[in-house]
């Protein structure tokens, strides 16, 4: 057992990722949590209302260690008319298939951050994550007098210096495999998980979580072997019992084969890894990140309702493929044998 374990008297050094959207709800959580792991709620879509009561959820079913996982604002980028009319022009055919009108931006394209970010003060959680940059001083020390762990994202070693020198108390390393959004802000280097892993323990002195493509026991062995204290695990838990995953998606994960997933920037305008379809195939001109997170909602919304996984962002890592179903306690009990 590592002083990050002990620290949050874990008993499994796996950590379930924050995965935002739906799949982490305080049911899978708490489960994982329950089961001596860390449970992560992937909060970035939250308001701040529905982030206070999804962590007094969490709180409901367990009294163990969670965490909770923000994305960094970056300043809103510009995008010109004629940029928007081209990403609304590939959108708006799916939009007629699926007897949408056509697609527009809404004003919103964000949920405020300093508002969930008052939240997360409020819940309290064992730890507080986050990703796509760097968390402010001021921020870093509120979180630590409320008692929260730190713990930022990053994909390249010079990112995990960055947030090692900003004072947060551990730091993920995202490798090329990993599923879901890259958490990165500067070169993302798409680096194999565990050659990331042994450069940057060897280049700060906080503890280091290893991601991505870590789908088995042997692969977590292997992360640990490499120097990380913990083992960080989303595609893994997709299809978990109480994950909220809906049926299409648990579908289209079942049928995965290897070498399906893709990088892809047409849901949301940043770069992300699910499993190939129309979208990552037809739209070619995607706003900036958020608004083509924006843009693609609605879409997102009704193909989900409508079971057409064609239209839907199935964010996987490269080991979607080897992923089953169960219980989240299962799950963990097969990543981490007792």
């Amino acid at each position: 057992m590592n002083p990050l374990m002990q620290h949050l008297g874990l008993r499994v050094p796996i950590v379930q990722a924050p995965m935002a959207g739906g799949p982490t709800t305080p049911q899978l959580v708490a489960a994982v949590s329950q089961a001596g792991g860390l449970g992560s709620l992937g909060a970035a879509y939250l308001t701040p209302a529905q982030l206070r009561e999804a962590g007094a959820a969490v709180r409901a079913l367990t009294a163990r260690p969670f965490a909770v996982n923000l994305f960094v604002p970056e300043p809103l980028p510009t995008m010109t008319e004629a940029e928007v009319a081209a990403a609304v022009a590939d959108l708006a055919p799916l939009h007629t298939e699926l007897d949408l009108p056509p697609p527009t931006l809404p004003e919103r394209v964000r949920e405020d951050f300093a508002g969930q970010f008052e939240a997360v003060l409020e819940v309290r959680p064992a730890v507080f994550s986050f990703t796509f940059g760097r968390l402010g001083r001021a921020e870093v020390a509120a979180l630590h007098t409320a008692g929260t762990l730190v713990i930022g994202t990053a994909t390249g070693v010079e990112e995990a210096r960055a947030l090692a020198t900003d004072g947060v108390d551990a730091v993920v390393v995202q490798g090329g495999a990993a599923g879901g959004h890259r958490g990165g802000w500067t070169h993302d280097e798409l680096a194999d998980t565990l050659a990331l892993t042994r450069v940057v323990v060897e280049a700060i002195t906080i503890p280091v979580i290893a991601a991505g493509g870590l789908m088995t026991a042997a692969d977590v062995h292997a992360a640990l072997d490499a120097g990380a204290s913990l083992a960080q695990c989303g595609t893994a838990f997709l299809r978990a019992a109480e994950a909220g995953t809906s049926a299409p998606y648990r579908a289209a994960l079942a049928a995965a084969q290897p070498g399906q997933t893709v990088l892809t920037r047409a849901f949301s305008g940043r770069t992300a890894r699910g499993l190939a379809n129309r979208v990552t195939i037809e739209v070619r001109r995607p706003l900036p990140y958020p608004y083509q997170n924006a843009l693609t909602r609605e879409l997102r919304t009704a193909a989900a309702r409508a079971g057409r996984t064609e239209f839907l962002s199935l964010w996987a890592g490269e080991g979607a493929h080897r992923g089953r179903e169960g219980t989240a306690a299962e799950i963990l009990g097969d990543l981490w044998p007792e």
